[in-house]
């Protein structure tokens, strides 16, 4: 558990946004972003494509080290 976890905890501090910014952009409460970075749940398929839309809006460089770091083998 946790790789979509990780990637996402260091991409929100790589690029200085707040769990809660990510959360007002998805329209979602930011204890559920809260539970991913921690590693207490994994994102679903659907809701990796949201996180990085939610990103996207925030910061598309952001968005795209994320599905990077998520997809890479490392």
């Amino acid at each position: 558990m946790g790789k979509a976890g990780k990637c996402l905890k260091k991409v929100l501090e790589d690029y200085g946004i707040s769990q809660n910014r990510l959360a007002v952009a998805m329209g979602i409460r930011a204890a559920n972003v809260n539970r991913w970075v921690n590693e207490v749940r994994d994102p679903g398929a659907e809701t990796l494509l949201e996180i990085r839309n939610g990103l996207r809006q925030i910061d598309r460089a952001a968005a795209e080290e994320f599905i990077r770091l998520y997809l890479d083998d490392v």
